[in-house]
């Protein structure tokens, strides 16, 4: 291998997101690490996204760029950049978020002194504040999956690494996504594939370092924002149960019980509070399904969850 042969392939897929897509392609042209290639992957969008690819991929060899006529779907659009996909090292930006300029050289670094499977890093959320996007502070629970850095670690040695779901929080060995591909039609379609990654993986590392910039759309557009629609919460508990089963199944038990203590403290809240006032009695009653279902768990006995919320729920 060359010096300059690439030794990642980034996937990044969008739909919809010209106003966005200009800051995801610098901060890939800002990395200190330069032997990458991108897979743009526009998903059917009708603004000037596919433009911005095009244009992309005709200044810098490094781009490539697919075009869905017909939105399939993020799952969809990653799978079809992982067949492409032919460096030793991959992983995803979200065609709406951003790499700190370090971000491939630390996490390709890091699997070259490990010998790991993956790499994982901690990553913040960036909102808009008026004068444009500003990235946060970390926020706890990636924290507690991500600091202090271990390397050559497992999901039974680090539990809350479990916490980590986001599929461009991390980058892999090629090889290791060889029989590894994201559910296709669903949202949060990341969430069971990052456990998997963790119970499949013989080690992974895990850096403190926020290496990504995770927007939180002004107009509240992105699918992670609507969890008020009743579509999005089926997919969305569904991910969730996905993925507490793949760690149960895997027996890994502590991360089960720091799945549900997350889940509980994180995700519920939020949920009962949109189902006090939705319309749709459906949107209570899947709920409450997920709830019973989240009690009869083995594991939920040693689970912590937060007090008021308990008291709340009346469990």
């Amino acid at each position: 291998m060359t010096a300059s042969a690439p030794i990642v392939t980034l996937i990044v897929p969008g739909r919809d997101i010209a106003a966005f897509a200009p800051a995801a392609l610098n901060s890939l042209r800002a990395q200190t690490e330069t032997r990458w290639r991108a897979v743009l992957i526009d998903d059917g969008s009708v603004d000037g996204t596919r433009d911005l690819f095009t244009a992309a991929a005709a200044a810098d060899p490094r781009f490539r760029m697919l075009r869905n006529a017909e939105p399939r779907g993020l799952g969809a659009a990653r799978n079809q950049g992982l067949d492409l996909v032919d460096t030793p090292y991959l992983g995803f930006l979200d065609g709406d978020d951003e790499l700190v300029p370090t971000a491939l050289g630390r996490l390709t670094g890091t699997l070259e002194r490990s010998g790991s499977d993956f790499a994982a890093a901690a990553y913040v959320r960036s909102r808009h504040d008026g004068d444009g996007y500003r990235p946060g502070r970390v926020q706890p629970w990636v924290v507690a999956a991500t600091s202090p850095e271990r390397l050559g670690t497992t999901i039974v040695e680090h539990p809350h690494a479990s916490a980590n779901i986001v599929a461009w929080s991390k980058v892999s060995r090629t090889e290791f996504w060889q029989d590894l591909r994201f559910p296709e039609h669903v949202a949060y379609e990341d969430q069971i594939v990052a456990q998997e990654m963790y119970t499949r993986a013989r080690a992974f590392d895990v850096i403190p370092d926020a290496l990504v910039h995770w927007r939180l759309r002004a107009d509240g557009s992105s699918i992670t924002q609507g969890k008020a629609r009743l579509a999005v919460l089926r997919d969305y508990l569904a991910a969730l149960r996905g993925g507490i089963r793949v760690l149960h199944e895997a027996g890994a038990a502590a991360a089960v019980t720091a799945r549900l203590e997350l889940i509980l403290a994180m995700d519920v809240p939020p949920l009962v509070e949109i189902a006090a006032t939705h319309p749709d009695p459906a949107y209570a009653a899947e709920l409450d399904a997920f709830l019973e279902e989240l009690r009869a768990l083995p594991e939920f006995a040693a689970a912590r969850p937060d007090p008021t919320l308990a008291a709340a729920l009346a469990w």
